[in-house]
């Protein structure tokens, strides 16, 4: 079936044929656990399947089984493992549309998001396919005495705590780069999205890849989570979510010294300057706050015009915010559902506080409901104009549809706003100077600058943020970082 096929049999049934409800262990998909928990379609605030939660042990059997998949795996030969992991690439693809529909509805996103993110997952593999056989050491000149060279090895068994916003592409940049350093890998998906991690990790195992090599545990962060990052077992811990949750997992691992990744909160900036096209950056800014509805860590939270082009730039933003259309992801809406009805409590409960501040409200403001059904979780597409510097609309990260405007003259004053919070994930410059744009993109303390653009660039691109934005990068080869141990290897020349 087509995922329009799939899509509209779910929209008139409120049904999805059989969903994995049980762990995926060493390589088999498990009978579901005692203990369970409904999966709600945020589309429609409606139940639609259940999933085990897990408990240590069967996190203990997931550790286990990657312990003895990585001793085998890390002899694969690199060109195996790039064969392998291509062919993973061409399964994705091949249930590229029932793995579609299925984060549609596990996450409430629309479909053309979630097959762009299935798309990209099955490109991670392959671009990782491509630098399995390519993970070479160096020859390290010490004179004539001694040859000396490095080799790059895995570092055993990750551990992967997956989002909620991006269950799929996040699973995927992850866990590609592991399996083509040579390592094994656990994952525990979030609570509310936990489908599409069992459904490619079983893709995976049809695709080639050995038994143990790729588990999956769901359950609550505070039980397998918990777990996941205290194990002195697991070798690297890459996480992606909120500030405070981040600080949790580092504190759980450090006394084990597991190495970290941590991708955390961000209220990225677009700087517009007074020679920048309006329409242009108008069209920046709509992509960059409502793409799956403003809950992505790296959106365009923060919009920072230059005084004499403000008025311009927000008719237009707020006439295109004004005609979004809201709904349920697989009826083709401009914009989905919020994850979580606690999450739109959230949303609700900033936007609220911002209006009682006294912020300038141009459009938007309020939950709503999907117009054809009025049912759902959603947010009214929002933006907040002329905020001050020290506004929690400008300092917190909402991670919902709400944009935050302010105003500047110079381009010092516009480098200190786009600096002035705590996080330092990315940022986009919009200005005709060449001279001007890399100064400001020097002066961006975060991890990506676009200039006339917003998420430019794409996997081969790495990914990560500065202050309480995380450390470490994923995508691109600097990716595969986290994954290897650099060994120095000397040899003695003397007879």
């Amino acid at each position: 079936m087509t995922a329009q096929e799939i899509a509209q049999d779910y929209l008139r049934t409120g049904r999805l044929g059989t969903l994995p409800d049980g762990h995926f262990i060493d390589g088999k998909a498990l009978p579901p656990s005692h203990r369970k928990m409904e999966s709600l379609d945020p589309g429609r605030a409606e139940a639609f399947a259940e999933f085990s939660l897990g408990d240590d042990t069967e996190m203990d059997r997931a550790i286990e089984a990657a312990e003895r998949a990585a001793k085998h795996w890390r002899q694969v030969t690199p060109g195996e493992r790039c064969r392998i992991l291509n062919n993973v690439a061409r399964v994705f693809r091949d249930n590229a549309d029932r793995l579609s529909v299925i984060e549609v509805i596990d996450s409430g996103k629309t479909l053309a998001e979630a097959q762009g993110d299935v798309q990209s997952s099955a490109r991670l593999f392959e671009y990782y396919a491509g630098a399995a056989d390519k993970l070479d050491g160096r020859s390290v000149n010490l004179g004539s005495d001694y040859t000396a060279f490095t080799v790059r090895e895995p570092v055993g068994v990750t551990g992967h705590i997956i989002p909620w916003n991006y269950p799929t592409s996040t699973f995927a940049r992850g866990v590609a780069p592991a399996l083509a350093a040579g390592c094994s890998v656990v994952a525990k998906p979030a609570e509310t999205t936990p489908f599409t991690a069992l459904i490619m990790a079983e893709l995976l195992c049809e695709a080639g890849v050995p038994e143990g090599l790729v588990n999956v545990v769901t359950g609550l962060g505070s039980d397998v989570g918990a777990k996941m990052a205290r194990d002195p077992r697991i070798k690297q811990l890459i996480f992606t979510g909120s500030v405070s949750t981040g600080v949790n997992v580092a504190q759980m691992a450090a006394p084990n010294v597991t190495r970290l990744t941590l991708e955390l909160g961000g209220k990225s900036p677009l700087i517009a300057f007074e020679d920048a096209d309006p329409e242009k950056v108008a069209d920046g800014a709509y992509w960059a706050i409502f793409s799956n509805s403003g809950q992505i860590c790296s959106a365009g939270s923060r919009l920072i015009l230059h005084k004499s082009i403000r008025d311009e730039v927000l008719d237009i933003l707020k006439a295109r915010a004004a005609a979004i259309r809201v709904g349920h992801g697989l009826t083709s809406p401009d914009m989905g559902a919020i994850n979580s009805e606690l999450h739109l409590s959230r949303i609700k409960a900033h936007v609220d506080a911002a209006k009682a501040r006294g912020a300038n409200l141009l459009t938007g403001g309020d939950v709503t409901t999907d117009a054809d059904t009025g049912k759902g979780w959603f947010f009214q597409p929002t933006i907040l104009a002329d905020l001050a510097p020290n506004d929690p609309a400008v300092q917190d990260e909402i991670f919902g549809p709400v944009l935050s405007v302010q105003n500047f003259e110079t381009e010092d004053e516009a480098v200190a706003l786009a600096n002035g919070t705590e996080f330092g994930l990315i940022a986009s410059v919009y200005t005709r100077d060449v001279g001007r744009s890399m100064r400001v993109a020097s002066a961006m303390d975060c991890g990506q600058v676009s200039i006339n653009d917003y998420w430019a660039g794409g996997l081969e691109l790495p990914f990560g943020g500065n202050k309480k934005s995380g450390y470490g990068r994923e995508k691109g080869w600097e990716g595969l970082d986290a994954y290897t141990k650099v060994k120095s290897i000397t040899i003695s020349n003397a007879s």
